[in-house]
């Protein structure tokens, strides 16, 4: 990409698109946008700056956050990314060489194995963009493996997971079939009926986008199974810390969100995709698999394995394009994991079980009704008495989060709001929120 440094060269490049001046360039801009004032304070000392900006962060107080929708404010210990971000890790690229790159290798070969245990899967890959992109790819394996042309996808499903997969199956001539989910879940009937001989595979997402917990897992693998289709299995990571994982009820392939296990909230991420499958599919997973072997005398070593992308020599007989993993992202959530432990975990897991059971309880104590009578896990939809919008603003004017209003994807739950609790809210947190709420329905 050129930048023009020069007077000259500015004035080529304007001349070269046709504009006289840059103003002439952005009159189409709003006015206010050109030249806002700037009203910035005269120079500082070193001292003086970091007193100014202490100052200035103190106004930024964080909000009370009851939104969740995929995206989830979970504890992360000050450990995680003094680690991660050490030099060492925070400036290490794609580990081609494996002679210079033995660090990095054998923590994307920690994180795999890792990933494996949680979700009781054979193999895993060095990582995706995100959960969504993981499905979606989950979906295109399962379509090659099976030569047919059919995807399930479940409402139930995240809406922006499901927007995701459309986008990259858009060309590939699958057939997205919606599966409708009245009562918050996939019911037998439902899939029974789509189920046949196109069908490729079923996605299945539990806790789902409304935090109920799906059925019987096991017998939907089944079912699918049986049909000649592969089962792709979605969770959020801390909930396996209490129910079965994807390996335990039958499924291929199983993907996730790891944003929950040590990655901040951000403004769109960075975010991290969990891949695995069993191991007769591994050679069509996308991305790569870092693997452990010894060296030429004898010692542990760690290399990549399996390459299947395009940038390799693989080429047009890629299994995906997806060029790179999150590696730092992975790092971070490696880091967490360990530092949980399976104790660790499953008490995480149940304290954000126990403070979203013990909230939903409040909100109707407070005439709050909820919208699907299925055990949920952190997240829950309620009834709200007034548009879940005006709530929302309501509360965003104290500094509240209230949640997720279902109608911007779903028409039939035009009046609910999704709301979700982690293990960092207190009781007090829960009650004021309860009360706020209950006081912004008011018509």
């Amino acid at each position: 990409m050129f930048i023009p440094h020069t007077e000259e060269q500015k004035k080529e490049m304007l001349a070269a698109i046709g504009a006289k001046s840059f103003d002439e360039l952005v009159s189409d801009l709003p006015k206010k946008l050109l030249r806002p004032p700037m009203d910035l304070p005269g120079s500082m000392t070193e001292m003086e700056l970091v007193r100014h900006m202490q100052g200035l962060a103190e106004k930024d107080r964080l909000a009370l956050s009851f939104l969740g929708a995929g995206a989830y404010e979970h504890f992360i210990p000050t450990s995680v990314w003094a680690l991660a971000l050490r030099g060492e890790f925070a400036t290490a690229y794609t580990p081609y060489q494996a002679e210079a790159s033995q660090g990095t290798l054998q923590s994307i070969y920690e994180f795999q194995s890792m990933v494996c245990e949680l979700l009781g899967m054979d193999v895993a890959n060095a990582s995706m963009y995100d959960g969504a992109s993981a499905a979606a790819e989950a979906c295109l394996l399962a379509m090659r493996h099976t030569a047919r042309p059919e995807i399930l996808l479940p409402e139930t499903v995240h809406p922006q997971t499901r927007q995701v997969i459309q986008t990259y199956l858009a060309h590939s001539g699958a057939k997205i079939v919606t599966l409708k989910c009245p009562k918050g879940v996939l019911e037998m009937d439902t899939l029974k009926k789509a189920l046949g001989p196109g069908t490729a595979a079923l996605l299945i997402q539990t806790p789902n986008f409304f935090g109920c917990l799906e059925g019987d897992a096991r017998r939907f693998s089944e079912m699918t199974h049986a049909a000649g289709a592969l089962v792709i299995a979605s969770s959020t990571p801390v909930a396996l810390g209490l129910i079965a994982p994807p390996g335990e009820y039958g499924a291929d392939i199983a993907v996730a969100e790891g944003q929950p296990l040590g990655l901040p909230l951000g403004y769109g991420g960075p975010y991290l995709g969990l891949f695995a499958c069993k191991a007769e599919l591994m050679r069509k997973m996308p991305g790569r698999i870092v693997g452990q072997t010894v060296d030429a005398d004898g010692r542990r070593a760690f290399v990549l394995t399996l390459q299947a992308r395009e940038q390799h020599i693989r080429r047009e007989k890629a299994t995906s394009n997806i060029c790179s993993n999150q590696a730092l992202c992975a790092l971070a959530a490696t880091i967490h994991m360990s530092l949980l432990g399976k104790e660790g975990l499953r008490t995480l897991a149940d304290l954000n079980f126990q403070k979203a059971h013990y909230a939903a309880g409040q909100l109707e104590k407070r005439g709050f009704t909820l919208t699907f009578d299925r055990p949920f896990f952190n997240e829950f939809a309620v009834r709200c008495p007034v548009p879940p919008e005006k709530i929302v603003d309501k509360l965003a004017g104290k500094r509240v989060l209230a949640g997720l209003p279902l109608g911007q994807y779903f028409t039939e739950y035009k009046d609910h709001l999704l709301v979700c609790v982690t293990e960092i809210k207190t009781r007090q947190d829960i009650d004021q929120f309860a009360d706020l709420l209950k006081e912004a329905s008011r018509p």
